[in-house]
């Protein structure tokens, strides 16, 4: 990859860890109440969350590959392509136990966005919390790694 491509793919990187990191602080405050306003707001941070992950995959897809055919699967496909290398192109971005975690994510920020009259479950919120913790710092390596792979 040449030099200021790749400059280009770091800094937007960067940029967008520094995005997904403000929103694990917003949780971290909104976990600390307990009442369901909280709760639904912790929900909300949530879906963010996965949002700010999916940006992140978009800039490593429109720097390498970008083409995902079917529209109607693009949130689902595009996680799955950061799982996988794709030879000649790039490495993977994401290692599985990453990819399925980013994929409950995914699952939950689906059902946020689409159960208008659904009331969340606190116990799901729970596990999606824990698991959003549990994301955050296997993710940041296998961010690492593959930015390490181009050097």
């Amino acid at each position: 990859m040449e030099k200021a491509r790749l400059a280009v793919l770091k800094a937007e990187l960067k940029a967008q860890i520094q995005e997904i990191e403000g929103i694990y602080t917003r949780i971290e405050d909104r976990k600390r109440k307990t009442d369901k306003a909280a709760m639904e707001s912790v929900g909300y941070q949530l879906h963010n969350l996965y949002c700010a992950f999916e940006n992140l995959f978009k800039i490593v897809a429109e720097t390498f590959e970008n083409q995902i055919q079917d529209k109607s699967k693009f949130h689902q496909e595009l996680l799955k392509r950061m799982a996988i290398s794709i030879e000649g192109v790039r490495p993977r971005l994401l290692s599985q136990e990453c990819f399925l975690l980013l994929d409950n994510l995914r699952s939950f920020r689906h059902l946020f966005r689409h159960a208008y009259s659904y009331e969340l479950d606190e116990r799901k919120v729970k596990i999606v919390l824990d698991d959003a913790f549990t994301l955050r710092g296997i993710c940041r390596n296998d961010i690492d790694a593959f930015l390490n792979s181009f050097e």
